[in-house]
C-alpha cells in the first residue's frame, strides 16, 4: 500500500502505467485493489444516494453498499432484504432477481486426502454463493459424495511406508513413487528435484489462493482443486477472479559431478498443461526472484491443447513460480464461465535445492583415499563411463550442460568458432578466415565487437503512440561473455549503476542480440523516454561461416541487396534458448557483415525492407551490417606495381592499391623501389655514333667503285676498239708495260700487310 497527504483544495491525482498495446494481447502491469481517501470534503449541497447504496446517518460522509441479497432505491435510508427462497441479488444491487434452476455449472468436485485404506473420496459441492434453485422444473440435484476410489501412487521422490500420507525420501535415497526409498550404488548419486505428477493433495512448498481487484468475494477460498491426475483450477467467486497457485523453491544447484561446470543453465521448470475456455480466459504463468518483484514471462489466452512450457534457471536465487488463471476480465453479476478452466497434468523442476530423487545418475569417483564418494569435476571435465574418473574435453569443444557422463558430453564448437578455457561455452575471437579460388582472405571484425546499434522505427499502435525499436548487438562479445545490455527503463538508472547492484536485478538483460521498445517523451506527455519489454533475441554464438545456413536457421538471398564486390558475406549466426508460445524452439538471429569501404569505422546496421521489425515471423530476426571493418585483411594480391622512367641511370618502382580496395589492415604497401638502369640518352649517342660512321663508309665506297667502274670502261673500250681495226691479225699479247697516255696512278705498297683500303682495293681490282 501506499500514502499520500493530499493539501486543501482541489487536488488531482492520477496513475499511469508504461505498458503499451503492442497487439492483439496487452499484459496489466498495475492491479489497484482499493483508493481511499480520508477527510473532511467541503461541499454546498448534499446528494441523494444512488440505488444499491443507503445512508441511515444524517451528515454521512458518504453512502454505504448494500449487501448481498438485499436491494435499495435512490435515497434509500436502508435496504430492502430480498424473498430468500425464490430471489437474490449481488452487493449493491438496485432491484432482486429471480433465481434460476441449478445446472452442472453451480458445483465442483474435489478429491479428500487418502485414508489408512489407500483410498480417496469425491466430494461435491455448491458453489458459493449459491444463487439457484434445486426444487425448479429440469433443476439439476446435486450429486451424492462420498465415492471412493484407489488413491493415486506417490510422486516420484516420496513413498507412504504404508502410511496414508507420502513422504520424501531422506537424502542420499531414491524412489519412483511406489517402491521404498534405497540408496545410490556406487558411482551414483541422486538426481535431486520435483516431478509432481499425481494430485491427491497439494505438495508442502505450493498453496493456491484467490484475489480479485473489485471484490472480496473469493478471499479464503481456494484457487485451485487436486484431481487425481492433474489439478485445475478451482469455482471461484467471481469469473473475473484470479485463481493462483504457487510453488516456491528455496534456490538450484547442479549434481555434484557437475558443481565445476560453468555452463548458463542452473536448472529448468517444465509443466504441462490444457485450457478449456468459451471466453477470453487467460493462463499466466509468472516468477519472483528473492521476492522482490512478479515478472510475466508468458502468458496463453482461449483454448489451448495439451502442451508442455519450459522456462530455464540460469542463477541460484530463491524463486517463486505462480500461475494464475482468468475465466474473463468482465465483471458481472452471475456466473457464466463456471466450466471454463486450466488443467496442469505435471510440474518438473529439476535441481532444486530441497528436492527428492526419483532416480540416480553416474558421478566422478574420488581417489582410492577418499572412498566411493563423489567429487565435482573440475571445469570442462566429463566423466569417462570405463573408469568413472573426471577427464578433460577435447579442444574446441563444450560441456553439455545436461549430462556429463560420456565423451559424448562434449559437444563440438560450430564453424569459426572455439571454446573457452574450461569448455563452458564456445564463443569467436572476431577473427575469420575462408578460402577463395587459391586465395586466402582474412577478417578481423575486432573493432566492430564493441556493441552495435540501431534504432528502427518509428510505429504506432492502434490508438496512436509511437515507439522504436530499439536493437544491441554485441558481436563476439569477450571470450563467451554477453556484452549487450537492454533495459526497462533507462532513464531511471544508468547502466553502470545496474551492473554494479544487485545480480537479480530483473529489468536488465543481457545478450549477444537484446530488443527493447523505446516510447519517446513526445508520445505520451513523459518527462523522459521510456524503455519497457526488453526481450533477448540470442545468448547462444552458433557459429560464423560465409554459408547462409546454420542449424536451420536459414538467409535467403533475397532479404538484402546483392553486395556489388566479389568479397563474400561473413554470417553471425546465433539462439535463444528461451521458448516462447509462437517460438516454440527459442528465437534466432543472422548477422551478415558485409564489406563497404565507404562506411568507416561502426557502419551502418538495417534490416530487410520485408520485415521492418527485424523479422518476418517473431521467431528469426536478420541484421546488415556494413562496414569497412568488415572487408577483409590486406594481401600482396591487393596492390599493384607502377615502373617509372629511367632518370640519370636510376628508375622508381612504386606500389598501388587495387581500385576499388576491397580490404582494410593487414599488410601494408611497400615502399618504393630504386633500381640502376641504362638511360636513353647513352643509347642515342651510341646509336647516332654508328650511324655516322657507316654513312661516310659507304659514301667512301660508293665513289670509289664508282671511279674504279670508269676505269674499267675506259679499258673496255679500248680493247673493243683495237680488235676492230686488227680484226685479221692476230691478238697481240698482253703487256703488263704501261701505255702511253696511261696514268700510273697503282699505288706501291711498302708493306707485305695489306690494309683495310688495300683489301678492298685489291678485291675491286680482281
Amino acid at each position: 500500500s501506499s500514502q499520500v497527504m493530499l493539501k486543501s483544495g482541489t487536488n488531482i491525482l492520477y496513475w499511469r502505467t508504461t505498458g503499451i498495446l503492442m497487439g492483439s494481447k496487452a499484459i496489466k502491469p498495475v492491479l489497484v485493489k482499493n483508493i481511499t481517501i480520508e477527510g473532511v470534503a467541503y461541499t454546498s449541497e448534499c446528494f441523494p444516494c444512488k440505488p444499491g447504496t443507503f445512508s441511515n446517518k444524517p451528515g454521512s460522509f458518504n453512502c454505504q453498499v448494500c449487501p448481498r441479497n438485499t436491494y435499495s432505491e435512490k435515497g434509500a435510508k436502508e435496504c430492502i432484504k430480498c424473498e430468500e427462497h425464490s430471489q437474490f441479488s449481488e452487493e449493491g444491487s438496485s432491484e432482486c432477481l429471480e433465481r434460476p434452476p441449478c445446472t452442472t455449472k453451480d458445483y465442483f468436485q474435489i478429491h479428500t486426502p487418502c485414508d489408512e485404506e489407500g483410498k480417496t473420496q469425491i466430494m461435491y459441492k455448491w458453489i458459493e454463493p449459491k444463487i439457484c434453485r434445486e426444487d425448479l422444473t429440469d433443476a439439476i440435484r446435486l450429486p451424492p459424495s462420498g465415492e471412493k476410489k484407489d488413491c493415486p501412487p506417490c510422486n516420484p521422490g516420496f513413498y507412504n511406508n504404508g502410511s496414508s500420507s507420502c513422504h520424501p525420501c531422506p537424502p542420499g535415497t531414491f524412489s519412483d513413487g511406489t517402491k521404498e526409498c534405497r540408496p545410490c550404488p556406487a558411482g551414483m548419486e541422486p538426481a535431486l528435484g520435483f516431478e509432481y505428477k499425481w494430485w491427491n493433495v497439494l505438495p508442502g512448498n505450493m498453496k493456491t489462493s484467490c484475489f480479485n481487484v473489485g471484490n472480496s468475494k473469493c478471499d479464503g477460498m481456494n484457487g485451485w482443486e487436486v484431481a487425481g491426475d492433474h489439478i485445475q483450477s478451482g469455482a471461484g467467486g467471481s469469473d473475473n477472479d484470479y485463481l493462483i497457485l504457487n510453488l516456491h523453491i528455496p534456490g538450484f544447484k547442479p549434481p555434484t559431478s557437475m558443481t565445476g561446470a560453468m555452463g548458463s543453465e542452473l536448472g529448468r521448470i517444465t509443466f504441462v498443461f490444457e485450457t478449456l475456455c468459451s471466453a477470453d480466459c487467460v493462463l499466466y504463468f509468472m516468477v519472483d526472484i528473492n521476492r522482490k518483484s512478479t515478472n510475466v514471462v508468458e502468458s496463453w489466452g482461449g483454448t489451448k491443447e495439451k502442451q508442455a512450457y519450459t522456462h530455464i534457471i540460469f542463477k541460484n536465487a530463491t524463486f517463486t513460480f505462480t500461475w494464475a488463471f482468468q475465466r474473463t476480465n468482465q465483471g458481472q453479476d452471475n456466473r457464466r464461465f463456471i466450466n471454463d478452466m486450466v488443467k496442469i497434468y505435471s510440474i518438473t523442476a529439476t535441481n532444486a535445492v530441497d528436492g527428492v530423487a526419483s532416480s540416480c545418475r553416474a558421478c566422478a569417483l574420488g581417489s582410492e583415499q577418499s572412498g566411493s564418494s563423489c567429487v565435482p569435476c573440475p571445469p570442462g571435465h566429463y566423466i569417462e563411463k570405463e573408469t568413472n574418473q573426471c577427464k578433460e574435453c577435447p579442444p574446441d569443444t563444450y560441456l553439455s550442460i545436461h549430462q556429463v557422463y560420456g565423451k559424448e558430453a562434449c559437444i563440438p564448437c560450430g564453424p569459426g568458432s572455439r571454446s573457452t578455457q574450461d569448455h563452458s561455452v564456445c564463443y569467436s575471437d572476431c577473427s575469420f578466415h575462408h578460402e577463395k579460388e587459391n586465395q586466402s582472405l582474412h577478417y578481423d571484425f575486432s573493432n566492430l565487437s564493441s556493441v552495435g546499434s540501431l534504432m528502427n522505427g518509428p510505429s504506432f499502435t492502434s490508438k496512436g503512440t509511437k515507439y522504436f525499436h530499439f536493437f544491441n548487438i554485441s558481436l563476439c562479445g569477450h571470450e563467451g561473455k554477453k556484452m549487450a545490455l537492454c533495459t526497462n527503463n533507462i532513464t531511471d538508472f544508468t547502466v553502470k549503476e545496474m551492473v554494479a547492484g544487485s545480480d537479480d536485478y530483473t529489468n536488465l538483460v543481457g545478450a549477444y542480440v537484446c530488443q527493447s521498445t523505446i516510447i519517446p517523451s513526445e508520445s505520451k506527455g513523459f518527462r523522459a523516454a521510456l524503455s519497457s519489454q526488453s526481450i533477448i533475441l540470442a545468448d547462444t554464438f552458433l557459429g560464423v561461416t560465409v554459408e547462409t545456413t546454420l542449424q536451420n536457421i536459414y538467409i535467403k538471398e533475397e532479404m538484402f541487396p546483392v553486395s556489388p564486390s566479389q568479397i563474400p558475406d561473413v554470417h553471425f549466426f546465433y539462439k535463444s534458448s528461451t521458448t516462447t508460445t509462437s517460438c516454440v524452439n527459442g528465437r534466432s538471429t543472422a548477422v551478415k557483415m558485409r564489406c563497404n569501404p565507404t562506411k568507416p569505422g561502426a557502419g551502418v546496421i538495417s534490416v530487410p525492407s520485408k520485415c521492418p521489425a527485424g523479422t518476418c515471423d517473431g521467431c528469426t530476426f536478420y541484421f546488415l551490417w556494413e562496414s569497412a571493418e568488415a572487408c577483409p585483411l590486406c594481401t600482396e594480391h591487393d596492390f599493384h606495381e607502377i615502373e617509372g622512367a629511367c632518370k640519370r641511370g636510376f628508375q622508381e618502382t612504386l606500389y598501388v592499391w587495387n581500385e576499388p580496395k576491397w580490404c582494410i589492415k593487414g599488410i601494408s604497401l611497400p615502399e618504393k623501389k630504386l633500381s640502376t638502369c641504362e638511360t636513353v640518352d647513352f643509347w642515342l649517342k651510341v646509336g647516332a655514333g654508328v650511324g655516322a660512321f657507316t654513312a661516310v663508309l659507304l659514301v667512301a665506297l660508293t665513289c670509289y667503285f664508282w671511279k674504279k667502274n670508269q676505269k674499267l670502261e675506259y679499258k673496255y673500250s679500248k680493247l673493243v676498239m683495237t680488235a676492230n681495226s686488227k680484226e685479221c691479225e692476230l691478238p697481240a699479247a698482253d703487256s703488263c708495260a704501261i701505255m702511253e697516255g696511261e696514268d700510273n696512278e697503282e699505288e706501291v705498297v711498302y708493306s707485305n700487310k695489306q690494309s683495310l683500303l688495300g683489301k678492298l682495293k685489291s678485291l675491286a681490282t680482281k
